[in-house]
C-alpha cells in the first residue's frame, strides 16, 4: 500500500516503517494518526514480520503534532464554549493515544531509530516502543510546554518507565532538550551512534538477532515485561506461570537447542494470524 506519511518495507522478517515527510520535518498530520496504527496492526495481525523498526528521514526525526490539524482536520466543535467541545476533544485525544498504544499492544518488538530532533508527539511515539537508539546529534524535548500545552498523547505515563521522576518533571516544566548521551546515561536510549548510517546498520543488526529467535517466546517476553511493569511482583509471577502453562512449546525448545548445536538458524513457527472484531 501507499501511505502519505510512511514508506513501509519488509525483508528478513523485519518490518521497516519510515516516516517520509522530511520537507515538513515529519510533522504528524491527520493521516499520520490513522496510517501508523494501520501499518503496525497489519504487520502484526498478518504475521508479516517478527520485529518492526521505526525510523525517519531528513535532519529531524519528528517535529511532533501538526497543530494546524486541530483547526482543519479534527472533527467536532472548535469553540470551547460549545457544550460538546469537551466530549469531542476527549474522544479525539483518546484516538491519538490509541495510535501509539498500537505499538505497545502489538505482539512483536518495535525499535525506534532517532536522528536529529524528536519533539512533542515524537516523544510520545518513541516511549511506546520497546527500545530506542539515537545519533549523537539527536535529542528529545517535551515541547508541549513551549506552546502552552500539557502533553496528553502518552509521554508522561510512559517516559516515567524510563527516567527518574525528578528528571521528567524538569524536562516537562522547562521544555529543554535532552541530547542523546544524556538520554543513554539516564536509560532512555539503548545506544548512541555517530550518524544515521551507523545507527541504522546497528539497529537492523539487533532486529535481525530478534527475528532469528522463536516468535512465540519473544511475544511472551514482551507481554511479561509490559505486564510486570504495570503490576505487582506477585501478580507478574502468577501471570508468567500461567502464560508458560498455556504457551510453552517443547518442540520449539528442542528446535532451538538443536539449531544452536548445529550452528544454524532455527526453524520456528510464526505467530498465528489474528482478526479484529
Amino acid at each position: 500500500m501507499t501511505y502519505k506519511c510512511f514508506n513501509v518495507s519488509i525483508a528478513d522478517n523485519i518490518g521497516h516503517v519510515v516516516m517520509s515527510r522530511p520537507e515538513k520535518r515529519n510533522a504528524m498530520i491527520a493521516d499520520f494518526w490513522t496510517e501508523l496504527p494501520e501499518i503496525i496492526r497489519d504487520i502484526d495481525d498478518n504475521s508479516k514480520a517478527r520485529v518492526i523498526v521505526i525510523s525517519s528521514t531528513g535532519p529531524v526525526f519528528s517535529a511532533g503534532i501538526d497543530l494546524s490539524m486541530f483547526a482543519n482536520d479534527v472533527a467536532g466543535p472548535k469553540d470551547k464554549n460549545d457544550p460538546l467541545f469537551g466530549a469531542s476533544f476527549y474522544e479525539n485525544v483518546k484516538r491519538l493515544q490509541d495510535s501509539f498504544t498500537a505499538i505497545e499492544a502489538c505482539r512483536i518488538p518495535v525499535l525506534a531509530a532517532i536522528q536529529g530532533g524528536c519533539y512533542g508527539g515524537g516523544v510520545d511515539l518513541i516511549t511506546a516502543c520497546d527500545m530506542r537508539y539515537g545519533t549523537e546529534d539527536s535529542f528529545i524535548t517535551i515541547y508541549e510546554i513551549i506552546v502552552g500545552m500539557t502533553a496528553d498523547v502518552g509521554t508522561f505515563p510512559r517516559i516515567l518507565n524510563h527516567l527518574p521522576e525528578g528528571l521528567v518533571r524538569e524536562l516537562a516544566y522547562t521544555g529543554r532538550k535532552m541530547y542523546a548521551n544524556e538520554a543513554k546515561a539516564q536509560g532512555l536510549f539503548n545506544a548512541v551512534y555517530k550518524d544515521q548510517d551507523a545507527m541504522m546498520e546497528a539497529v537492523m543488526e539487533t532486529a535481525k538477532q530478534i527475528a532469528k529467535n522463536p516468535p512465540l517466546a519473544v511475544y511472551g517476553c514482551k507481554r511479561a515485561i509490559t505486564y510486570g511493569r504495570d503490576h505487582s511482583t506477585k501478580d507478574a509471577l502468577d501471570n508468567i506461570a500461567i502464560w508458560n502453562m498455556s504457551m510453552l512449546i517443547p518442540s520449539e525448545m528442542m528446535e532451538a537447542m538443536q539449531a544452536k548445536g548445529e550452528k544454524r538458524d532455527g526453524n520456528y513457527a510464526d505467530l498465528p494470524k489474528r482478526t479484529r472484531n
